[in-house]
């Protein structure tokens, strides 16, 4: 989604909006530095496991009426998703309660973050920014991504579509607000596509003296 290098995976790295994913925990075990930072994570393992039971049969049924707007490519059917995405949460689920510990797993959300200025050199947020346009409004689109700049010097979001499969209609207000502000700002075309158009992301950096 990020087209992440090995540079990036060396430095510190924020995921804003992670919920019970596996990306921290994958990092982790390669030696990587990550901070997640999620709503959800208030809750205890027990809890979350209770909510992710709850809600996967709801998932898979809105995948299976809305086919049409995936590419079933690298994953070929809904029965493959729902298997994908329980792996992946089982092994989040594993890992919680240790990286809760570690201070790796943060009750945290945007546009306000606990962090001070510059406290990580890449910032990520999958499927929260753009892709919720129709709950989250434009102001809080611009609060939200001046605050991941405040806090990193690469800023990047996934996908640029919102629900339904059209680019989110922020992204240009976004984009000139952003290059206002003094940072440099792009959208990058990616490998990974499973929301049939949704390979781009933006890409926002500091620009240097």
């Amino acid at each position: 989604m990020f087209s992440l290098s090995s540079g990036d995976l060396a430095g510190r790295i924020l995921g804003c909006g992670d919920g019970p994913a596996s990306f921290n925990a994958q990092a982790t075990r390669r030696g990587s530095a990550v901070t997640s930072c999620d709503p959800i994570y208030q809750w205890d393992t027990d809890q979350i496991g209770e909510r992710i039971a709850v809600t996967y049969d709801q998932v898979l049924e809105q995948a299976r009426r809305n086919a049409g707007e995936f590419v079933w490519d690298s994953i070929a059917s809904v029965d493959e998703l729902g298997a994908v995405r329980m792996s992946a949460m089982n092994e989040f689920l594993d890992d919680y309660s240790r990286g809760k510990a570690d201070g790796r797993y943060l009750p945290a959300e945007l546009p306000m973050l606990p962090f001070a200025d510059a406290s990580f050199d890449l910032a990520l947020c999958s499927h929260l920014l753009f892709l919720y346009s129709a709950h989250l409004d434009e102001e809080f689109h611009h609060r939200s991504i001046r605050e991941l700049c405040r806090v990193a010097g690469d800023v990047r979001i996934f996908p640029l579509l919102a629900l339904g499969g059209r680019r989110s209609l922020y992204v240009d207000a976004v984009m000139e607000r952003v290059r206002s502000a003094g940072c440099d700002v792009a959208i990058e075309r990616v490998r990974y596509e499973f929301q049939r158009g949704g390979n781009e992301m933006m890409r926002i950096r500091a620009r240097r003296g």
